[in-house]
């Protein structure tokens, strides 16, 4: 098969996945139900993914392929870490409190083996975050920042811009926030953590 139309295949298979996803849960999302509604067979999906779980992790990639090769290209350039987090902090806020995320969340959270969660957390979050700290290190090596750990100052950025609205939306208790509010909230987190860290000559 050629590549790209592969690449539209899985596409497709992937939004039939969020879809059912989204309406049945992670129990009514089966590779059976998945190969239906994307018109596939069931063998090209195990193997392509192998199993469930396999999809599950190929749908958190797909979910925050944008955002990873954001930060990529952040890293890659000269441009001001903090001008980069101001960039990245609406497109990270917006995709954790999209509809998919918030499906692929609860289907995790329902999961008594933990399978899905660390899948979840290795094709997103452990990939995410040692690239925000990055940032914060470059920050720090520019002396835009001062004192801490990249570390600290990366869960500090994230804690200030998330907080607990995944958790709200996963249980249906804040709806989806506009662009607006996703853009003011990422304002607020990102001056918080630069008052917390700047230093002090810049103040």
């Amino acid at each position: 098969m050629r590549d790209e139309t592969r690449a539209r295949r899985e596409a497709e298979i992937i939004d039939a996945a969020y879809a059912l996803l989204e309406q049945k849960g992670a129990s009514g999302m089966s590779m059976l139900a998945v190969a239906k509604a994307a018109k596939a067979s069931n063998e090209t999906l195990y193997n392509w993914y192998g199993d469930k779980l396999g999809l599950f992790r190929a749908m958190a990639e797909r979910n925050g392929e944008a955002l990873v090769a954001r930060l990529e290209a952040a890293l890659a350039e000269d441009a001001s870490p903090l001008e980069a987090l101001d960039g990245l902090g609406p497109v990270l806020l917006e995709l954790l409190t999209s509809s998919r995320a918030v499906a692929l969340a609860r289907a995790a959270a329902a999961d008594p083996t933990g399978s899905l969660g660390a899948a979840l957390a290795d094709a997103g979050r452990n990939q995410v975050k040692p690239m925000i700290a990055a940032l914060c290190q470059k920050a720090l090596d520019e002396r835009a920042l001062k004192g801490g750990e990249a570390g600290a100052i990366c869960d500090t950025y994230i804690a200030l811009l998330l907080g607990d609205f995944q958790i709200l939306r996963a249980v249906h208790a804040a709806p989806q926030p506009t662009k607006a509010e996703i853009r003011s909230r990422a304002d607020r987190a990102l001056m918080l953590t630069w008052k917390l860290y700047a230093r002090e000559d810049t103040r």
